[in-house]
C-alpha cells in the first residue's frame, strides 16, 4: 500500500487506476490533482481513517466484464442491454435464458450473483419482469449488492454512494432507451469518497451477523 504525505498532479498520474493509496494524517493534495485522482478512479485514505486493506477490499473497481441474465420476461431487454454494453467497449457475457419458455428468477439472479462473486465478471445485470424479485434474491449471496433501479439518477448513487455491483432491471418498467441511461450512469459512476468506502465496509460487516443475532426477529 503506497503511502504519501503530499499528493502533486505528477504522482496522482503515475498512480495506477483503480489503486488505493494512504495520505498521512496532516497530508496534502494539491488542487490540481484532486480532478486527477477522481478521473483515474484513485481513492485516497487519511492515516488512521478505516483499515486501509479492508477497504480495498468492498471499493467496487473498474467495471470491464458485465455478466447478464434475464428471466423469460426479459429476454428481448437482455439482447438490447448486451449490445449497449458492447458498443461501450465493454465484454458482456450472456448467461441466458435465450427463450420465452418459463424460469423462475431466482435461479438468473443467483447465476450472474455468483458470476461476480468467482471473479468471472466485475459486475451483474439481471432482468426480470419488475427487478425486485432479482434483487433480493441476489443479494443474499454473501459479498453481492444489488439494486432495482429505474431512474438513471439512482444508478449513479447505486454504485457512487453504495457499491452496487449487480444492477436488476424490470422489463415491465424500463423500455431500451431508459435502461441504457441507466446503465451508462450506473458505469460511469465511480466511488472516491472515503466516507462512502467506509460505510460500505460497515455494510458488508453486517453479512458476518447472521449467525450471531439476538435471536429477537420474530418474536
Amino acid at each position: 500500500m503506497k503511502r504519501f504525505k503530499i499528493i502533486t498532479e505528477t504522482v496522482a498520474l503515475a498512480l495506477e487506476r483503480g489503486a488505493t493509496v494512504e495520505l498521512a494524517s496532516e497530508g496534502q493534495i494539491t488542487p490540481l490533482a484532486y480532478d486527477t485522482l477522481r478521473e483515474r478512479r484513485v481513492l485516497v485514505v487519511r492515516q488512521g481513517e478505516i483499515d486501509v486493506e479492508e477497504m480495498d477490499r468492498v471499493r467496487v473497481g473498474e467495471i470491464r466484464v458485465v455478466a447478464v441474465g434475464a428471466d423469460h420476461t426479459g429476454v428481448d431487454l437482455k439482447q438490447s442491454v448486451l449490445g449497449h454494453l458492447r458498443a461501450r467497449g465493454l465484454t458482456a457475457r450472456d448467461l441466458g435464458t435465450h427463450t420465452s419458455d418459463r424460469i423462475d428468477y431466482p435461479d438468473v439472479a443467483a447465476t450472474v450473483a455468483w458470476a461476480v462473486v468467482h471473479g468471472e465478471a466485475d459486475a451483474g445485470v439481471v432482468i426480470d419482469g419488475a427487478g425486485l424479485g432479482s434483487a433480493i434474491a441476489a443479494n443474499k449471496i454473501r459479498g453481492i449488492r444489488a439494486a432495482m433501479v429505474s431512474d438513471p439518477i439512482v444508478a449513479r448513487h447505486a454504485r457512487e454512494h453504495v457499491g452496487v455491483n449487480v444492477l436488476t432491471l424490470g422489463s415491465t418498467l424500463v423500455d431500451t432507451d431508459l435502461a441504457a441511461k441507466v446503465l451508462d450512469a450506473w458505469l460511469s459512476a465511480t466511488m472516491h469518497e472515503p466516507r462512502y468506502v467506509r460505510r460500505l465496509v460497515k455494510i458488508q460487516r453486517l453479512e458476518g451477523l447472521g449467525s450471531s443475532g439476538s435471536g429477537r426477529a420474530g418474536r
